[in-house]
């Protein structure tokens, strides 16, 4: 394997194939082992709403800060808001009005060092993942959303872990992952979506 970027074309079809095509065994969102971002233990248990799922995955990450860290009177007032508020009011329309989320199986962890390309075959390939079955546009700040930087240049690295400067997928994977994948509806809310994905 090399570390070098592999081509954005032939990545992104490859992780919208993934994410399209994979079919959680479940129907549900989660996965049937614990997996890990680095040494901390993520929720997987299985869940029909993505709403719920995402909700539980975000209170054992606090619960871990907290327990690492102690608490927080400011956290116990964001996260308040976070659970009675911010959640609901972006995941809940994506399984509202006749829409549904697809559980699609993810990475977890994808960021240009856990990416490469083979050296037997020159294709792009993955590694050290911490899987589930997830919202495509989630995957936990690691992934990128469907979404054109061309259409909608205002969200140009706007994309959780592939926006850092320390990250190298930039707009042209985003652009190419938007070939074949699109946004969620309702739309409108995508940004607000990629907020909340990237806590």
């Amino acid at each position: 394997m090399t570390d070098d970027m592999p081509d954005p074309h032939k990545f992104a079809a490859l992780l919208s194939t993934l994410h399209q095509k994979s079919v959680s065994p479940t129907g549900k969102f989660g996965f049937h082992i614990t997996t890990y971002a680095g040494n901390l233990p993520q929720f997987v248990g299985w869940e029909d709403s993505w709403e719920t799922f995402f909700a539980k995955t975000m209170r054992q990450a606090l619960d871990l800060e907290i327990e690492r860290k102690g608490p927080s009177e400011e956290l116990d007032v964001l996260s308040r808001a976070l659970f009675e508020k911010v959640i609901p009011r972006l995941l809940r329309p994506l399984e509202s009005d006749g829409r549904t989320v697809k559980p699609s199986l993810v990475h977890g962890d994808l960021w240009y060092a856990n990416a490469g390309i083979d050296v037997g075959n020159g294709q792009p390939l993955v590694f050290d993942a911490c899987c589930f079955f997830a919202h495509n546009e989630c995957t936990f700040s690691y992934e990128s959303p469907a979404i054109s930087h061309a259409k909608y240049p205002e969200f140009e690295d706007e994309f959780g872990q592939w926006r850092p400067a320390c990250n190298r997928f930039g707009g042209e994977y985003v652009g190419a992952y938007n070939t074949f994948a699109q946004i969620s509806q309702p739309e409108e809310d995508f940004e607000g979506r990629l907020d909340l994905y990237r806590l």
